[in-house]
C-alpha cells in the first residue's frame, strides 16, 4: 500500500487548523476493505474517503462521478459529510469547480463546488439523501444520558430527543445551556455499546444560540474517536429534525458552530427548502500541508 496517495484536507473551515480533518484517496482501485480500514486506522482521522469509478449507468458528468466509501479508524460508515466536503474540495482543485455526483452506501449524493471567496479557496455543498426522524425509547434515552453523565434537567425541553437520519443515524439531544454543552466528559465504552445497539454513528448535542444559529458537538465512540470536530452527516440529520419538529421554518439557512471546544472551530451551513425533503450542508475546505 506504499503507492497509495492519501491527501489530507480539513472540512468546514478555510483554515487548515480548524474544521474536521479527513483523509482522501482519489484512486482507491485495487484496495480491499481491509486495506481501506488499515489506511484509515493509521491516519487516525474521524474518516477517510476512498474513491473508485462510479457504478455502470450511474449518470453524472463524465469524469465528475465517483463511488465513495468512508472508513473511520474502526469501522466503515454509510455516509460522512465532512469527508464528502473534503473530497469535493480536493477534486475541485484538480478538475475545477462544478457539479459532482457521488454513489455512497447511503444513496446518491450530489455535490456542488464553488469558489469560497476566502483567498481563492473552495466551498462544497452536498445534498443529502431523503431524511427521516424517529422516536427513541425511554430506556435508551436514560442510558444515553447516564453514559453522558447528563442529568435530565440539563436537556432543553424545546428539543425533544429523537434519532434523525440523513445518510447516517444520529441521536439529537438539546443542551439547556452553553456551559452544559462545553462540559463533555462521557463514559466511552458505555455510550459506544448503546450506539452500536441502536446503529447510531454519532450523538448530536445541540445548544441554540439564536433563531438560526446553533452550537453542536458530536461524540463518536463507535468510530474509535472521542469527538468529531465537524460532522456534516449529523448537520444534515439535525436540519431534518429541526424542520420536522417545527423548530425552524421550512425554508431556512442554519449556521452550526462546531469544534470550538476542541480548538478546531468550524462552520457548517444547513439549508432547508420548502417542498424538498433533502437537506443541503455546505462549508469551506482546505488542504492540510
Amino acid at each position: 500500500m506504499n503507492h497509495v496517495e492519501v491527501l489530507h484536507y480539513t472540512a468546514f473551515s478555510h483554515d487548515p487548523e480548524g474544521g474536521n480533518p479527513a483523509g482522501v484517496v482519489l484512486d482507491a482501485a485495487g484496495l480491499d476493505d481491509a486495506a481501506m480500514l488499515e489506511i484509515a486506522a493509521k491516519l487516525g482521522y474521524s474518516e477517510t474517503a476512498f474513491l473508485t469509478a462510479p457504478p455502470e449507468g450511474f449518470g453524472g458528468e463524465p469524469g465528475r462521478a465517483f463511488t465513495v466509501r468512508y472508513f473511520s479508524p474502526q469501522v466503515e460508515v454509510p455516509f460522512c459529510g465532512h469527508a464528502t466536503v473534503a473530497t469535493a474540495v480536493a477534486l475541485g482543485e484538480r478538475i475545477g469547480p462544478g457539479e459532482l455526483l457521488l454513489a455512497t452506501r447511503a444513496g446518491t449524493v450530489p455535490v456542488t463546488v464553488t469558489a469560497s471567496g476566502e483567498g481563492g479557496g473552495l466551498r462544497a455543498t452536498l445534498t443529502s439523501v431523503e431524511p427521516h426522524v424517529e422516536e427513541i425509547g425511554a430506556a435508551d434515552l436514560a442510558e444515553a444520558l447516564a453514559a453522558l453523565d447528563w442529568p435530565e434537567a440539563d436537556l432543553d425541553p424545546a428539543f425533544p430527543p429523537r434519532i434523525a437520519y440523513a445518510g447516517a443515524r444520529h441521536l439529537v439531544l438539546g443542551a439547556a445551556t452553553r456551559a452544559r454543552l462545553a462540559d463533555l466528559a462521557y463514559d466511552f465504552a458505555r455510550l459506544e455499546a448503546l450506539m452500536r445497539r441502536l446503529d447510531l454513528v454519532t450523538v448530536q448535542l445541540v445548544h441554540r444560540a439564536g433563531p438560526a444559529e446553533f452550537h453542536v458537538r458530536d461524540p463518536f465512540p463507535v468510530g474509535g474517536v472521542v469527538e468529531d470536530p465537524a460532522t456534516g452527516a449529523a448537520a444534515a440529520a439535525f436540519g431534518a429534525y429541526a424542520r420536522e419538529l417545527g423548530l425552524v421554518p421550512a425554508d431556512a439557512v442554519l449556521t452550526l458552530h462546531q469544534g470550538e471546544d476542541m480548538g478546531r472551530p468550524g462552520t457548517l451551513t444547513v439549508e432547508l427548502r420548502a417542498g424538498d425533503p433533502r437537506v443541503r450542508v455546505g462549508g469551506e475546505g482546505a488542504r492540510i500541508a
